[in-house]
């Protein structure tokens, strides 16, 4: 193909050869990436086309230039919208909720639809909710909760306690650990349903990267702003990615097209303020193991501000390059700077300010 439309091997195809090889082979093309292709054409005013940019698009690959060759093309991408399309099976219609749910734009959304195969599956927050959540604490602790009262809430290797906070590991295994069943459930709902299409998008990588960047942004802000509280739950992690959705769907209002979108974040909104109110209310109320108190709220903030600056960035680049992003080295930048401080923080600052701490469990 390249060294008939291309003889001269410059890496360009002509225009005009372009359209007419979309005339005699466009009926064997998916309907979305001839439209796409067309798109393609009529953005190129030098009356050339990257013969890279095309194998790229039917190869299911997309760079830079070629997304930019398509946002800066003459012909809108509006023949007829996802959304308005019939016959498709459930599964199909998943996919195109769950596009429509995510991403602000119809060239996104056609594509994903197109390219996504679930392959792999969304296998990060599946795991993390039925394995360590419930197969943990049903099967090792045999109980799928432990409320803040009972004796073997403290007791065990996983929360995160000021006294133990040198083992690391601690700043993460918190979040197998929920301070009651409404403590449980509301982490649990507000995961499946906001990361599951959100790794499904996103994928398993940046997902995952959100989700823990949140979760130790929260006990590292426990750690410095909440001295001599623990830290249990999910809520970190769990809000960073909730809170990625919601600002990017804000950010990007007119071209979310998804249904009840007001309803569906005023819904996650109480979800999250009933959930964050009941974490206030229960550090402030006589703890059942004096002089520990009970678990601390500031994994929740710490959650939220690296969804709405990390998860943001992650969010609205749907495909794109993050190194490539200014604000994406930023955020990142900012980020390592508060968990380098925060480890300093934890070997100086206790001794230096003398606190006296509870005792270890």
């Amino acid at each position: 193909l390249l060294s008939q439309f291309d003889p001269d091997n410059t890496g360009y195809i002509s225009t005009e050869k372009f359209r007419s090889l979309l005339q005699r082979h466009g009926s064997e093309l998916d309907p979305h990436k001839l439209e796409v292709l067309l798109a393609l054409a009529d953005s190129n005013s030098e009356g050339r086309i990257c013969y890279q940019d095309f194998v790229n698009l039917m190869s299911n690959k997309r760079s830079n230039s070629f997304r930019q060759a398509i946002l800066q093309g003459n012909r809108r991408l509006c023949s007829k919208a996802l959304l308005e399309e019939t016959g498709l099976s459930l599964s199909q219609r998943l996919i195109r909720h769950v596009a429509y749910e995510t991403l602000p734009r119809e060239i996104d959304r056609k594509w994903y639809y197109d390219s996504y195969t679930c392959c792999p599956p969304p296998w990060f927050m599946i795991t993390i909710t039925i394995v360590a959540f419930f197969l943990y604490n049903g099967v090792v602790l045999d109980r799928f909760v432990l409320q803040v009262s009972h004796p073997l809430y403290l007791k065990n290797a996983l929360l995160y306690h000021p006294q133990l906070r040198a083992q690391a590991w601690r700043y993460l295994t918190y979040i197998f650990m929920h301070a009651g069943i409404e403590h449980l459930g509301l982490n649990v709902v507000l995961q499946l349903l906001v990361g599951v299409p959100l790794e499904m998008v996103h994928g398993a990588a940046r997902i995952s990267f959100v989700y823990v960047a949140g979760v130790v942004a929260g006990s590292l802000a426990v750690s410095v702003a909440d001295m001599r509280a623990p830290v249990v739950g999910s809520s970190g992690g769990v809000y960073a990615l909730v809170s990625a959705h919601l600002a990017n769907i804000v950010m990007n209002w007119s071209g979310m097209k998804c249904q009840f979108k007001l309803l569906r974040m005023a819904v996650a909104l109480i979800c999250m303020s009933f959930e964050f109110g009941r974490a206030v209310w229960l550090r402030f109320h006589p703890s059942a193991y004096p002089p520990c108190p009970h678990p601390s709220f500031m994994a929740h903030l710490g959650g939220v501000m690296v969804g709405i600056t990390l998860g943001v960035i992650i969010l609205r680049n749907y495909e794109q390059r993050l190194q490539d992003q200014t604000l994406w080295w930023i955020f990142l930048s900012i980020y390592i700077i508060f968990v380098l401080f925060a480890v300093f923080w934890n070997i100086f600052a206790y001794s230096l300010l003398d606190l006296k701490l509870p005792p270890p469990p």
